[in-house]
């Protein structure tokens, strides 16, 4: 048995909701990984199958690599839609809100959920939302927000109705936030839900090939690249990887393709903190993560953005150099 960690009087509300919606929107942040995918299509499954009306919105595109995953031709881009992305924000009279705790975190979306007069419906795992929301599902200690879909699904009492499709998008979620289950993830219940999964069908091994077995041959040649100028702070136990838009150039970089990046430094001894610091036309990205009890989601707080202990991501809108130095800094006294 899983414990009810979401609120009973959530449950009802959510169940209220839900009934008295005819047109119903799901959406997620922007860069959307597995989580933000996985939640948003498992929940769109289980209420395609219960008959309701159903679309799922995501700022910006995907990786390719989850091209494969069942319903990913539904998910409509707002960048590349933005008259149909309006059309659908003024039918919408429920909206769920997935993965993302400030409406910061959606980009072109943002103006069309703070005028929208839409029940909304919050689900996620990241500290101190910031949405008014007519339902607020907040559970930072849960491991990702694919996790709390299955768990709001569920205490609805509808696992017997979970399919196939459903359960691979769920899995999918829970097994790219953790790492494939290496970190955020010693909470035995996550466990019980695989398990759970699994009696649906999914097939977690050829899960983890399409996700992460699936890289074209540039992207490995520039994570050996990157890793060959990766600097080590050996004085904070943290590794530095960098890269800039005409190193990205240099091999044909596509959308997703430094996924994973960030978490290889932590192979090596004695390395606690790994930082990968990406250039965007008008920003630098941050990822951060870390072993044990060492926390990043609060070095990340001061690049604007957060997350989890071992596992968090910030924002720079100063150059790379200048990134780096303020970082440096930041790393000498945390």
């Amino acid at each position: 048995m899983l414990s009810k960690v979401i609120l009973e009087s959530n449950i009802v509300q959510s169940v209220k909701l839900l009934d008295n919606a005819d047109n119903i929107l799901i959406t997620s942040h922007i860069s959307p990984d597995g989580d933000a995918i996985g939640s948003s299509l498992g929940l769109f499954h289980m209420l395609k199958n219960l008959g309701k009306s159903v679309k799922v919105m995501v700022p910006n595109r995907y990786p390719s690599f989850f091209n494969w995953m069942p319903g990913i031709e539904n998910v409509i881009v707002m960048e590349e839609n933005k008259a149909e992305s309006v059309k659908i924000f003024k039918e919408s009279d429920l909206i769920f809100c997935l993965d993302y705790n400030s409406f910061d975190r959606v980009n072109g979306m943002k103006p069309l959920l703070e005028t929208s007069k839409s029940k909304i419906i919050l689900i996620d795992h990241h500290l101190n939302p910031n949405i008014k929301a007519d339902v607020i599902i907040s559970h930072p200690n849960i491991s990702s927000t694919s996790e709390l879909v299955f768990r709001f699904l569920c205490r609805m009492g509808y696992y017997p109705e979970i399919t196939l499709e459903t359960a691979q998008c769920i899995y999918t979620g829970m097994m790219t936030d953790t790492g494939g289950f290496t970190y955020n993830s010693n909470d035995p219940e996550i466990y019980t839900i695989i398990k759970l999964l699994l009696e649906k069908g999914v097939d977690k091994d050829d899960i983890y090939r399409k996700v992460f077995n699936t890289y074209s041959e540039s992207r490995l040649r520039m994570l050996g690249y990157c890793l060959n100028k990766m600097e080590i702070l050996n004085d904070c136990n943290t590794a530095l990887i960098t890269l800039t838009l005409d190193e990205q150039k240099q091999f044909n970089y596509s959308i997703g393709d430094t996924e994973g990046f960030v978490n290889i430094p932590l192979q090596i001894e004695n390395i606690n903190r790994s930082v990968f610091l990406r250039e965007d036309k008008d920003k630098i990205k941050l990822s951060f993560r870390s072993q044990g009890d060492i926390p990043v989601n609060t070095i990340a707080e001061l690049f604007g953005g957060g997350g989890h202990k071992n596992a968090a991501g910030g924002e720079s809108y100063t150059s790379m150099e200048n990134t780096i130095l303020k970082l440096k800094e930041i790393l000498q006294t945390n």
